[in-house]
């Protein structure tokens, strides 16, 4: 765990949310901020700062995380598509430097944003 990152200390539940999903190497949450009528964080609990910083030994951890995303997809009734996004770095804006991925979905989604 990293001292100061918030996300760590949601993973390790000294800071309190509700959990949609958690087992031994993630947890997924509502994000605080939506941007949509669905809007859930899935992070891995081990503190990795961003997509960049993955090694090839994440693999497993990084397909548990995308089948968290499918299963949350359906539970969430977003049977018409939904976004996944992770963004990266500062200029990928990026604010919470803990890796995590964002489910959104519960309107249609136009690429880019209008």
């Amino acid at each position: 765990m990293s001292g100061d990152c918030i996300f760590c200390k949601i993973a390790s539940g000294s800071l309190s949310t509700e959990f949609l999903v958690e087992t031994d190497q993630l947890v997924a949450f509502r994000d605080l901020n939506p941007v949509a009528p669905t809007h859930i964080l899935v992070i891995p609990k081990r503190h990795i700062e961003s997509l960049a910083h993955i090694e090839a030994s994440d693999g497993a951890l990084l397909g548990e995380i995308m089948l968290a995303i499918k299963e949350l997809a359906k539970e969430q009734g977003l049977e018409k598509g939904f976004r996944v996004v992770a963004n990266t770095g500062p200029d990928g804006g990026q604010s919470v430097h803990h890796l995590h991925f964002h489910l959104i979905g519960g309107r249609s989604l136009q690429w880019p944003p209008g």
